[in-house]
């Protein structure tokens, strides 16, 4: 198992609430995790089809196996499990007991709201973060953290991401997914997952996602939530405070994992990514899913946003600290360009009086320094914001 960063949050909540939830994608090390942060609880997945059945028919003699609690994987399968959760923890008020793992928000999240409110703490995770990979020895260049992203099987097996990648999307994307909304025609829900990812750092518009498509917006943005609800892409809203300008009001469209992003979109090697019209388009979508991992491994929410005005005038990224909005640009070429900081010069305007800090232009070079009242940060740099 890969050391990951979540654990301490995990570790945390553990101390603090009666049922942690550990929730992400397939496949991207939830198990491994709950398992390696509470060794001495037993083990359950709900995946097992007479534990499943256990828990639907018979739940309270199900989780009267467990007196000092379990690990219960997959809780996403047995929902109404939860509602014998609440009693079972208001009885027995003991921080820790349980902890759930699932792979599909949607269900699962209404449900914890619903039976588990105030008795549940939850960590997201997702797929592995540079951070991680880089404490777990693994040498990697930017090219192949663009081509590979963050699955962990892609690394602890020495897989080839063009053979895993096309196995994780028909074993867990389509059949998982087409689960959840009930597809009649496959072929047409996968051109829409490949729309999506042509689309990662744009504007999101669902009638035009739609149309592209043969669906109709309302039959878009259904399935954009699902997708949304597996964790394979978020919706980036823009920032709210206007500083005398007209706002965007649509969010950005991002995959949570660029592997999958570039498999999507055909990119199998690192030459056809080098000359690839979508380099940029990946370059921005990592470093956003990087900047959420740092947050949610934290037990943080990602609360990142975009800024941009109706004349087009953008930042990439904005987020509010105790001292004042952070802006970070994103740009995938390794040789500093002046123009690089025009959109932050306009931000710097554009904001006036507000308090700002020093903004950050993270690019696919290496070199770290300040540059044209800027933060500039080098690729393998960025752990540290």
């Amino acid at each position: 198992m890969y050391p990951r960063q979540a654990r301490a949050a995990l570790d945390r909540l553990a101390r603090g609430f009666p049922v942690v939830a550990l929730t992400g994608p397939r496949q991207s090390g939830k198990t491994t995790l709950a398992r390696a942060s509470f060794p001495e609880k037993p083990y359950v997945s709900l995946e097992n089809p007479d534990e499943r059945e256990f828990a639907t028919q018979d739940p309270k003699r199900f989780l009267a196996r467990f007196p000092e609690g379990a690990v219960l994987d997959e809780v996403q399968r047995c929902p109404e499990l939860l509602s014998w959760l609440q009693g079972l923890v208001d009885e027995r008020p003991v921080m820790g007991q349980f902890v759930l793992t699932g792979s599909a928000q949607f269900d699962l999240l209404a449900s914890m709201s619903q039976s588990l409110a105030g008795r549940v703490g939850r960590v997201e995770l997702l797929p592995l973060s540079l951070s991680e990979i880089q404490h777990a020895g693994l040498s990697t260049t930017l090219d192949k953290l663009l081509l590979n992203g963050g699955y962990p099987a892609i690394y602890q097996r020495g897989l080839a991401a063009n053979d895993w990648f096309p196995n994780y999307v028909a074993t867990y994307l389509e059949r998982d997914v087409r689960q959840m909304i009930a597809v009649r025609n496959l072929s047409q829900f996968q051109r829409f997952v490949r729309m999506c990812a042509a689309r990662s750092g744009q504007l999101l518009n669902l009638a035009a996602l739609g149309a592209d498509c043969g669906i109709s917006a309302v039959t878009a943005r259904e399935w954009l939530s699902v997708l949304e609800a597996s964790y394979l892409i978020t919706r980036l809203p823009p920032y709210f405070q206007n500083f005398g300008k007209r706002l965007v009001k649509s969010p950005k469209l991002y995959f949570l994992d660029v592997g999958l992003m570039a498999w999507l979109l055909g990119i199998r090697d690192e030459l056809s990514l080098a000359t690839h019209a979508a380099r940029g388009a990946l370059f921005e979508t990592w470093v956003i899913s990087e900047l959420i991992k740092q947050r949610l491994n934290a037990g943080q929410p990602a609360d990142l946003y975009f800024w941009r005005d109706s004349a087009g005038h953008e930042i990439d990224v904005v987020f509010e600290t105790a001292t004042g909005l952070q802006a970070v640009e994103i740009k995938s070429g390794s040789t500093f360009a002046r123009d690089w900081t025009d959109g932050v010069r306009k931000w710097q305007k554009f904001t006036g009086g507000t308090p700002t800090l020093k903004p950050l232009l993270i690019y696919g070079g290496t070199d770290s320094h300040e540059r044209e009242h800027c933060l500039l940060t080098g690729w393998e740099d960025i752990a540290g914001h």
